[in-house]
């Protein structure tokens, strides 16, 4: 079983971990090719050379910083990060649009996700803006 949440190497990007510059919560690293999906005008946006974390916060304004302490605010991304929001149409998968209320109105909504993601049809690393599993955010949803 092959899929884009497992991974059979660590990650050095994700296990370094910084505090927010705006609300101070202890954030993990992100990797920059999954800002580049995420960022309006990436051609414009060059964030070589820097180490970016991902801000889960609900009610912070910063969804990527980097280890300068630069910030990328929502506004500044294509579309609003549902796990930062309370809102029911907020996305918990990115992958296949399984929004906070797609899922507590139907469980089969999970399970679809689920059974994908064994099957390797995920693509969190750049669908998702944290760059992490998608069903890890249905846990928090």
């Amino acid at each position: 079983m092959t899929n884009c949440c497992e991974s059979s190497s660590p990650s050095p990007t994700r296990h370094s971990k910084r505090r927010c510059p705006l609300c101070n919560a202890e954030c993990v690293g992100v990797s920059n090719r999954t800002i580049a999906h995420h960022i309006k005008h990436s051609w414009q946006w060059d964030g070589q050379g820097r180490q970016y974390y991902f801000c889960d916060s609900r009610g912070c304004d910063v969804v990527y910083f980097g280890d300068d302490d630069s910030v990328i605010a929502q506004a500044q991304l294509r579309e609003v990060v549902g796990i930062k929001e309370v809102a029911d149409d907020g996305l918990l998968c990115y992958c296949f649009g399984v929004s906070r209320w797609d899922a507590l109105r139907d469980p089969a909504a999970k399970e679809f996700v689920i059974r994908e993601t064994k099957l390797g049809h995920c693509s969190c690393e750049t669908s998702n803006p944290s760059g992490r599993c998608c069903l890890k955010d249905f846990v928090r949803g």
